[in-house]
């Protein structure tokens, strides 16, 4: 069976999640990689072929875009307003599924 691809259902993955985030402010991929690794305090970990797999796909489907910095050594990518809600709707879907754990959790005795 195919595997669907989670940016065509409208979801995305943690590392597409993290990557469209650090983009809000304009970054160069390097820096992506540091600032996904200090804002999750080294719980995730993205290497060059993840993150530039990710980025290809996110600048295709339009979620993220190419930005001038004056440096022509790097790209430079920024979010979209299309990532910019498509990141406000996967938020929502993942506070869904926290409230859905807090409940079942908690009638368990366990939140």
């Amino acid at each position: 069976m195919p595997r669907n691809d989670t940016l065509e259902m409208g979801e995305l993955t943690d590392t597409a999640f993290y990557i469209l985030l650090s983009v809000v402010e304009p970054k160069h991929g390097y820096l992506i990689m540091q600032w996904i690794e200090t804002t999750t305090a080294h719980r995730l970990t993205i290497g060059p072929a993840s993150l530039y797999t990710t980025i290809k796909k996110l600048l295709a489907a339009g979620f993220i875009e190419l930005v001038a910095d004056g440096d022509e050594k790097r790209k430079t990518y920024g979010t979209t307003a299309a990532g910019i809600e498509l990141l406000r709707q996967d938020t929502e879907r993942r506070r869904a599924m926290v409230r859905h754990a807090d409940q079942i959790l908690g009638v368990k005795g366990e939140v």
